[in-house]
This record gives C-alpha cells, structure tokens and sequence, in this order.
C-alpha cells in the first residue's frame, strides 16, 4: 500500500474513476439533461490539475512544476466559474 503512494500510482488509480465519472457523465441519458462535453471538461480539468500536482509532489518532481500544476488548477476554476457566470439563465421574477 505504501507503493501506491510513494509511486504515485494512488492519483493514476483516482484518474482512471475520474475518467470513468466522464464517460458516464458523457453517455448520461438525455432525459435529465445531459451535460456537454465543454461542460464536462471545464468541470473536471481544475481537479485532474490539483490530482497531477498531487502526484508530482508525491514523487518528489520539481517544486516548480508542482506550483505550475497547482496554478493551472486555479485558471481552470477560475474559467469554469466564468463560463457559468456567461451561461447562466436569468433570473425569473
């Protein structure tokens, strides 16, 4: 178990659910309303960022590239928070 962590491999295992939550997002059936694939990605991407910055502090990659990961993260939010912001329904009396 301590492998798992040590390696890495525990954040490759959690991407591969995150990949799965994907797929079932994508193929959600269209009677509820199913999400588009932007949406899906801009959903997903600032937490596949914080999990890569996870596993390059894990094992033990640069400090810059565990910073540049934690800031992409944070421009992924921010974005996705934008684009709903755009998108959103007016409010109805």
């Amino acid at each position: 178990m301590e492998s798992l962590f040590v390696t890495g491999r525990v954040v490759d295992l959690i991407l591969v659910l995150v990949v799965a939550e994907c797929a079932v997002l994508a193929l959600w059936p269209r009677l509820r309303g199913a999400m588009s694939l932007l949406d899906i990605a801009a959903l997903i991407a600032p937490g596949v960022m914080l999990l890569l910055a996870v596993r390059a502090a894990l094992t033990g990659a640069p400090h810059m590239l565990t910073a540049a990961m934690l800031a992409a993260a944070f421009a992924c939010h921010i974005a996705d928070v934008a684009r709903r912001r755009r998108f959103k329904a007016p409010d109805r009396p």
